[in-house]
Parts: structure tokens; C-alpha cells; sequence
């Protein structure tokens, strides 16, 4: 059974935590990991992107020139493919991209991405996260206490205004909900910075 040191706001220990051996022991599957997130980049795509066939380009009712005796080539429209302005022949329109994943799965993804950061040493677990204010220098200042990494995730047991809005102004710092919890930000980010009380809401989640 994994166990890590818990610290308080000043990077002290103040005690330890066993975590579940089902999601934070677990042998990782990288396959898994990557099906999940290939289908989260891709439900992210808005799938807006469009362009018109020359059936859709306004203009191009008459026919340029008369068929013979011009000596240029044959035209019917100006809104053919091979003119300037004219229809894209095999342009991009709307679809949907979305790739549904079953919830087994996205859990596997899940648990190994946090047993992958278990076996890194790059989860730090905290007595309690909160902040009598919101201000971005007093987070700054919690974080340099962990020596966090550039790219860190904090995440909570659930809203805390004044931890959010104080986090959202330093680049790379990100914040998460442990009952909303997603493969991509877990890998994305170098450092997990977990509320005691968050691990003990995502074991509930997960179990």
C-alpha cells in the first residue's frame, strides 16, 4: 500500500497517509492512458471548421465565355475549383469529433496515470489548503514552500474560491476538483498537489 508524507501549507510533515493500493498502486497501462487521452484531446475540438463547394460560392450563374472560337480554354463558371475565389473541392466542414470511452476504462486510465505519479515521487499530499484571502502572493509563497514544479495541479475536495481565485494568475498553476478529475491534467502537469481531504473524497469516487 502506497504511503506518503502529509506536509502543511509551510512544507513541514505533520504525518503520513496510506493510499488505496487499488488506484494509487496499481502497474500502469500506458495503453490505456493514451486511449484516454486521444479521445479527451479530441472531444475538445469544436469541429466548426468549413469551407464551400463551388454549388455554395455565391456567383458564377453565367457562363464566362462562349464554348468555341476564343481560343482559351472551355469554362462554365467562374466559381470553378481551379479559379481564384472559386469552390474548395475537398475542404473541411462541420462534424462532430467526439470518442466515447467505457467508464472502465477511463477509471483504468485514471488510476494509472496517479500510480505512474505515485512511483515518480510527484504527489504531494497536504493537512489542509485554504486561504484567509484571496491573493495570488500568498499561493506563490505555499508553493515555493513545496518547491513545486512549473506545471502543477492542485486539487480539492471541492470549491474553494478563495484557493482558485488566487491560483489563476500564476502560469502553470492549475485547479481541480478530485470528483472531476481527468487523465490529460493529471499527465499534463509535473506536480499533483493533493488536500488530505481530496484524497479521501477521489478514493471514494473511484472505489
Amino acid at each position: 500500500m502506497p504511503k506518503l508524507e502529509v506536509l502543511n501549507m509551510q512544507g513541514t510533515p505533520v504525518g503520513d497517509i496510506n493510499l488505496s493500493e487499488k488506484i494509487f498502486g496499481i502497474v500502469p497501462n500506458t495503453h490505456v492512458m493514451h486511449l484516454a487521452v486521444k479521445a479527451q484531446r479530441a472531444n475538445l475540438r469544436q469541429g466548426t471548421s468549413s469551407t464551400k463547394t463551388r454549388s455554395q460560392v455565391r456567383g458564377g450563374g453565367r457562363k464566362p465565355w462562349r464554348q468555341k472560337g476564343t481560343g482559351r480554354a472551355r469554362a462554365g463558371t467562374i466559381r470553378s475549383p481551379i479559379w481564384r475565389g472559386g469552390g474548395i473541392v475537398f475542404g473541411p466542414h462541420p462534424r462532430d469529433y467526439t470518442q466515447k470511452l467505457p467508464c472502465k476504462v477511463k477509471r483504468l486510465a485514471l488510476c494509472s496515470a496517479l500510480s505512474s505519479k505515485v512511483e515518480a515521487r510527484k504527489i504531494v499530499v497536504i493537512d489542509d489548503i485554504t486561504l484567509p484571502q484571496i491573493k495570488t502572493k500568498d499561493m506563490a509563497e505555499f508553493l515555493q514552500n513545496l518547491n513545486a514544479a512549473a506545471k502543477t495541479l492542485i486539487i480539492l475536495e471541492g470549491a474553494n474560491p478563495n484557493v482558485l481565485l488566487s491560483a489563476r494568475n500564476i502560469q502553470g498553476v492549475k485547479t481541480a476538483r478530485a470528483d472531476a478529475l481527468n487523465t490529460l491534467d493529471i499527465l499534463d502537469s509535473d506536480t499533483l498537489i493533493f488536500s488530505k481531504t481530496a484524497v479521501g473524497r477521489l478514493e471514494e469516487v473511484l472505489s
